[in-house]
C-alpha cells in the first residue's frame, strides 16, 4: 500500500497533479476563497473533498451526472459552521450533538464538527484498486471533551460508487462523552425520480415538530397535515409545489426490519443513486426533501445514530451514545451512483 502525507504547501491556485496511475488521478488546488481542495478522479468521474476542512466531500460527478444538490454558494467558504458553507455534497453532522438544536440544546446547527481544520490529511493507495483520502482531528476542551475523529472517503477503481467512513475515539481516561453522528449526504433533486429501499413505507413517520429555521405557510401547513393523515412516505418526487419548506420524515429503528438498508433514487430508467449501511452502526434514517429556485434536494437516506432533532430529543429517546472512556466507534456507509 502507498501512503502520501498531505501539506498545506502542496496546495496553491494553480491546479497541481500530485498523483496518477492507471486507475486514479489526485489533483491539489485552493479556491478563491483560500480553501484547500483536493480532486480525486477514476474512469467514471471524481469527488472534490477539502481534506483540511472537516474532510468534507464539496462535489460528486459521475458518468456526466452531478449528485450534488443545487444550492447558492459557488465556492466553499471559510466559516465556524456548516451553515457558511452550505453547498457541498456530504458532510460529518454531530459529533457531540447534531442535527437541528432545540431550545434547550446548546451548540450550533448540525454540531461543532463539520467545519473542523483537521490536524492531519494523507492517501493512501492500495494496489491501484483503493484510493482513500484519509484525515484526523483531536478535539480537547479543558474540563470539557475529548476526542479522535478519523473521516474516511474511499474511492474505487473503474466505480461510481464510495464509502463514507468515520472512527471516533472517546479519548478521556474516566468520563463517558455523547455521541451523536449523521452522514449527511445532499443529494441532488431529481425531478420525476422514484425512491425505493428494503424498508416498509410503515417504518417511517412525518417530522412532528416545526424547527427554528422553518417558516411554514397556510399551504405547506395543509400539505403537512394531510402527509400526516394519510401516513404516505414520499418516495415520487411529482409535487415539487409543496417542498417548500422542507418536507422531513424520520424511521424507526432499522434494526427491527434489516441487518442492511439500502436505499435507491432513480433518475430515469438508466441511472440510479444508492446509499446502504448496517443497520446496527445507524439504526436511524431521515429523509430531507426541499425545492425552491435556491435550493434543490432530495437526500432520500440520511443514516445517523438518532433523528436531527438535537441532543435534547435523542436523549429523551434513549438514543444519544455514550462513549465509554477509550472506546471506539466506526461507521461505513457505500453511496453513490450505481447505474
Amino acid at each position: 500500500m502507498k501512503k502520501l502525507n498531505l501539506t498545506h504547501e502542496m496546495f496553491a491556485k494553480a491546479p497541481f497533479a500530485l498523483y496518477e496511475s492507471k486507475n486514479f488521478k489526485a489533483t491539489t488546488f485552493t479556491y478563491p476563497s483560500g480553501v484547500e481542495a483536493l480532486t480525486i478522479e477514476n474512469s467514471r468521474g471524481h469527488l472534490t473533498v477539502l481534506p483540511f476542512m472537516g474532510l468534507i466531500i464539496w462535489d460528486a460527478i459521475f458518468d456526466g451526472i452531478s449528485l450534488k444538490m443545487k444550492d447558492m454558494f459557488s465556492q466553499p467558504l471559510p466559516g465556524e459552521g456548516i451553515a457558511d458553507t452550505y453547498g457541498c455534497f456530504q458532510f460529518t453532522s454531530g459529533l457531540l450533538g447534531n442535527g437541528t438544536p432545540a431550545p434547550e440544546d446548546n451548540y450550533q446547527l448540525h454540531g461543532e464538527f463539520p467545519t473542523s481544520k483537521m490536524d492531519h490529511a494523507y492517501l493512501t493507495i492500495d494496489d491501484d484498486q483503493t484510493l482513500t483520502i484519509h484525515a484526523d482531528f483531536e478535539y480537547v476542551k479543558g474540563f470539557g471533551d475529548h476526542y479522535l475523529s478519523e473521516p474516511s472517503v474511499v474511492m474505487h477503481a473503474d466505480s461510481g460508487l464510495f464509502d463514507i467512513k468515520l472512527s471516533v475515539t472517546n479519548l478521556s481516561n474516566y468520563q463517558p462523552m455523547p455521541l451523536q453522528y449523521m452522514c449527511h449526504m445532499n443529494y441532488a433533486y431529481a425531478d420525476g425520480g422514484h425512491i425505493e429501499q428494503n424498508l416498509p413505507d410503515e417504518a417511517f413517520q412525518l417530522r412532528q415538530t416545526i424547527p427554528s429555521h422553518v417558516h411554514p405557510t397556510p399551504d405547506w401547513l395543509a400539505y403537512n397535515d394531510k402527509l400526516k393523515a394519510s401516513g404516505e412516505l414520499i418516495n415520487d418526487l411529482d409535487d415539487k409545489a409543496h417542498y417548500d419548506p422542507e418536507i422531513v420524515f424520520f424511521s424507526k429503528n432499522l434494526t427491527d426490519f434489516t441487518d442492511e438498508a439500502q436505499f435507491r433514487m432513480h433518475l430515469d430508467d438508466q441511472h440510479n443513486f444508492l446509499t446502504k449501511f448496517k443497520t446496527a452502526e445507524f439504526p436511524i434514517v431521515t429523509r430531507w426533501i426541499l425545492y425552491n429556485a435556491d435550493q434543490q434536494v432530495a437526500a432520500f437516506a440520511l443514516p445517523g445514530t438518532s433523528t436531527p432533532e438535537g441532543k435534547a430529543a435523542a436523549t429523551k429517546a434513549g438514543t444519544l451514545i455514550m462513549l465509554k472512556p477509550l472506546e471506539k466507534r466506526s461507521f461505513t456507509v457505500t453511496t453513490g451512483l450505481e447505474h
